[in-house]
């Protein structure tokens, strides 16, 4: 198969790995494209160089890679395909519950399955206790890589047998974490977009579903955490907005490198030279380099320094959470208006399917409305810096 390395440990950095299999990558992009999956041939590329694991506790099978390593997969996964680099961030990302389980329960999903995958999606949901575990009904959306996972989750509030909501120690309703196997729950086809149409980010329903106790944490909560290590400080937002951001960077890159190419072939009609030889085409690619250099940079240092204080203090503050979603953010808006810009410099050629801008354009239009991209996140975090109410929780 093609750039698999049958790895037997992670001595290859995880931005190596993924590099290895972009060439297959390139091969399956339109089928991904098309099918609105990632392909089984590419799936078990992905499994054999530990990209599902990079966020894994090691007892588990894991790599426990730093952010900025983990970045720096998803990066170079997104320069050619950005519905593989969400799937991969995703999965990962719902791969640190495993530091939220009880051991056995953690080498059931991850570790005696060497293509275990958790995935779950937003909705409503209600779970209510139960002798052994609870019982639990939701709808659920926006599972982002759902179709190739092994196990679903569900995040909701649970109550009491007798209907009171439970409180966590901090004597608020506390979000319990539910995970089931996937074979037992249909999913139904939603995903019908306009980009990062690849994640099959579909939808699914659960009705009267009895889920043990030992399949149920408190994700993100100090309290609950089993396996203790600085990467597992970091609560899941935190984690999904480097990721997230990482994917817009990387198709920015992607999109930059193409134009660049096409740029000194192309004669525009009724032109007489080149794109390249335009003065403003010039300037507009020098600018966009430089907004996606800048975000680059300004994400990956935050990411740096922030992890070098969280290992030598085993915390993680609000202060350096508000950085990360602002470099995030900054970087996602950034990113988009790089493609924005030299997709309007490549013309009537951008709107071709056969062109390598499109889909690109697509994709990170939709990375924009997602979550993560939200421009409301900039609002939270001044608010916060100017010590006035804020939304702590996109932190």
């Amino acid at each position: 198969m093609d750039g698999v390395l049958n790895m037997a440990s992670f001595e290859v950095s995880p931005g190596a790995r993924a590099a290895q299999i972009t060439p297959l990558i390139d091969k399956l992009a339109n089928e991904i494209e098309a099918e609105r999956r990632l392909p089984q041939e590419l799936l078990k590329a992905l499994h054999e160089n530990g990209l599902y694991k990079m966020l894994l506790p090691k007892p588990f099978g894991g790599e426990e890679a730093s952010p900025l390593e983990f970045m720096d997969a998803i990066e170079t996964l997104a320069r050619h395909d950005a519905s593989v680099a969400w799937c991969i961030g995703q999965a990962n990302g719902c791969a640190m519950t495993a530091a939220y389980l009880a051991p056995q329960i953690s080498e059931e999903i991850w570790k005696h399955d060497s293509a275990g995958v958790l995935a779950w999606g937003p909705g409503k949901a209600e779970a209510q206790v139960v002798e052994g575990g609870y019982r639990l009904s939701g709808s659920l959306m926006f599972a982002s890589g759902g179709r190739h996972a092994s196990w679903l989750g569900c995040h909701t509030t649970v109550k009491d047998e007798d209907g009171t909501v439970i409180n966590g120690p901090d004597g608020s309703p506390e979000v319990r974490t539910f995970l089931m196997p996937a074979a037992n729950i249909e999913m139904f086809d939603v995903w019908d977009v306009m980009g990062l149409r690849g994640t099959a980010s579909d939808g699914y329903n659960v009705k009267d579903v009895f889920v043990p106790n030992a399949y149920v944490t408190a994700r993100d909560k100090a309290h609950a955490r089993v396996y203790q290590s600085p990467l597992y400080i970091y609560p899941s937002m935190t984690i999904f907005a480097q990721g997230f951001a990482s994917v817009a960077l990387g198709i920015a890159q992607g999109v930059l490198g193409d134009f660049l190419a096409f740029a000194g072939a192309k004669t525009p009609r009724l032109a007489k030279s080149t794109i390249s030889e335009s003065a403003v085409a010039q300037t507009e690619t020098a600018l966009a380099s430089a907004r996606i250099m800048a975000a680059r940079a300004f994400l990956r240092q935050e990411a740096e320094a922030i992890w070098g204080e969280v290992c030598s203090t085993n915390q993680l503050t609000i202060a350096a959470r508000a950085r990360i979603r602002l470099a995030s953010t900054y970087a996602i808006h950034e990113a988009k208006a790089a493609v924005d810009s030299l997709f309007d410099l490549a013309g009537a050629d951008a709107i071709f399917k056969s062109k390598p801008f499109e889909r690109r354009f697509r994709d990170i239009h939709t990375v924009t409305q997602q979550l993560q991209g939200r421009k409301t996140h900039l609002q939270s975090v001044g608010a916060w810096m100017m010590g006035k109410d804020a939304d702590l929780s996109v932190m």
